[in-house]
């Protein structure tokens, strides 16, 4: 684990309608779901809440490109959604590339037996897991942190 930095963070998976909170222990050993969020004007202060409830030394939050690494319609939404979490906390807020990590929620639940339509209240919070576990992975090989920051300067 060299270089690994100590220390609970939440995994953020922005989508339109909800937003799946996922969080890690502080030796980063198991990323488990938190909570699905309301995507609406009260979600950010949600978060934020969460983050301090749990400690959390950084936010990551799922950047959606395609599988070229291109944006998508959805990631100027996380992009300013991720500016807001910074501006608005003070935390070190990073976008994750979280590519496929929807697909991968769906497949795992699909797995254990549930219908999609049973699994829609909690995906979101799935593919929070996902993007946070492979985040912390990431991070444990590398020995630097995932993705980019984001700036904390008010937008």
């Amino acid at each position: 684990m060299t270089g690994f930095r100590r220390g609970a963070r939440l995994g953020i998976d922005v989508g339109r309608a909800r937003v799946g909170v996922a969080r890690c222990d502080p030796d980063g050993l198991l990323a488990t779901p938190v909570e699905t969020v309301p995507r609406d004007d009260a979600a950010a202060a949600r978060i934020l809440a969460l983050a301090e409830e749990y400690s959390a030394i950084e936010l990551l939050v799922g950047l959606p490109l395609n599988l070229r690494g291109e944006d998508t319609a959805s990631t100027a939404d996380a992009r300013e959604f991720a500016a807001a979490l910074a501006a608005a906390s003070g935390l070190p807020v990073r976008l994750v590339d979280e590519r496929l990590s929807t697909v991968s929620a769906h497949a795992a639940l699909r797995d254990s037996g549930r219908s999609q339509r049973s699994s829609r209240s909690i995906v979101d919070q799935v593919a929070a897991v996902v993007l946070l576990q492979q985040a912390l992975d990431v991070e444990k090989s590398t020995g630097r942190p995932p993705g980019s920051a984001v700036s904390q300067e008010p937008a």
